[in-house]
């Protein structure tokens, strides 16, 4: 019997988180976003899942294009972070990626070579994120280089980053849209500006193309949801089983450094799961889990290969009671928040020891 630790991937939530991100924006194009390994997922087989919706996929780098190149997916693949390298621009040409360009030395070396097409190519604006790419007062320069570069480059977008679309405070949020609005008007631009909660919350930001990522998979991005981010799906649900559980009596403790002590006589579970399959370490006693379907409390820190609840108040549960850490019945966001963290650190946190357990209608 194998260790019962399984991130169980419901391949049609996925679907249906996409259908909703598409159906915010109906005169939009949604490129999905499936770097980092589709935010843990498995860009492979969420790409498959996706390939007769989508009819772009991003990711971050030319690795990950061509795993789905290998996989068979032939839709267009977007290079969100460019190349780092120009040796990497024959496999972008031979395998038809679009690329970002963020920065003079990849415009340098996107005209010193001669590709066998044009690259389609997303020209980045820093709008206010100030990481990757031009200055408002630059770009419009860089824009018209690469636009005269006809044997070069082709499909020329306008792309950028929102850095607080999910934040309840709008102002810097329409700062950003207003520098852009600027450009794009006088540029007559098209453009792929919003990422996911500037997909469920702004569609004032709804360009040509939007760049869906984390709503994918069932995570609501916003600080204050709306009916929208409400209807997401999980698609990953961690789960496991109690493997054994103790009798304590009041003021004994449990797990490294006795952290949690029972204030009462109690009942503990261990639940096979830790730190070394990606549950996050930080989580805070009382950080809720599934047990038969019912809340308990964490009781002390989590191990890495195990981790341990209070039982006490669910006398039903005992060994090979299935167990939920995150998923169906209980938030991602919410483990995330008891955690210190985001929910996308959870996702792609989960390491590959942890089996992924695919299903859709047709597999069950």
């Amino acid at each position: 019997m194998s260790r019962p630790l399984i991130a169980d991937i419901d391949l049609d939530a996925l679907r249906r988180n996409y259908c909703l991100a598409r159906d915010q924006a109906p005169h939009s194009r949604a490129v999905a976003v499936v770097k980092a390994d589709a935010y843990g997922h498995g860009a492979v087989a969420c790409a498959d899942a996706l390939r007769d919706l989508a009819p772009a996929f991003a990711v971050a780098c030319l690795e990950e294009a061509l795993t789905l190149r290998e996989a068979g997916i032939t839709q267009p693949v977007v290079l969100l972070e460019g190349f780092f390298d120009a040796a990497e621009l024959p496999l972008i040409d031979a395998h038809r990626l679009w690329t970002a360009v963020h920065s003079d030395w990849q415009i340098d070396a996107l005209l010193a070579y001669r590709p066998r097409q044009p690259i389609p190519t997303w020209l980045k604006l820093d709008s206010g994120m100030h990481r990757l790419g031009f200055a408002p007062e630059a770009f419009e320069a860089r824009w018209q280089r690469l636009a005269a570069a006809t044997e070069h480059v082709t499909d020329l977008h306008l792309m950028t980053h929102f850095a607080t679309a999910d934040a309840l405070d709008a102002a810097y949020f329409r700062r950003q849209m207003a520098c852009i609005a600027s450009l794009r008007q006088r540029l007559e631009a098209p453009v792929c500006l919003a990422n996911s909660p500037a997909t469920l919350a702004w569609p004032e930001a709804h360009g040509d193309w939007n760049r869906p990522g984390v709503m994918l998979y069932g995570s609501d991005p916003l600080e204050g949801a709306n009916d929208a981010s409400r209807a997401l799906e999980p698609v990953m649900t961690l789960r496991s089983e109690i493997i054994a559980v103790r009798e304590l009596a009041e003021g004994e403790a449990v797990g490294y450094g006795g952290r949690w002590r029972a204030s009462r006589p109690s009942r503990i579970g261990v639940v096979a799961g830790g730190y070394g399959d990606g549950y996050d370490r930080h989580a805070r006693d009382g950080t809720p889990v599934l047990v038969e379907g019912q809340r308990v409390p964490l009781a002390g820190k989590v191990s890495m290969d195990m981790l341990t609840v209070d039982l006490t108040e669910l006398p039903e549960a005992g060994i090979g009671s299935p167990v939920v850490l995150w998923g169906e019945g209980l938030p991602i966001d919410e483990v995330a928040r008891h955690c210190d963290t985001i929910s996308y650190t959870l996702m792609t946190g989960v390491l590959p020891r942890v089996p992924r357990r695919y299903r859709n209608a047709e597999t069950g």
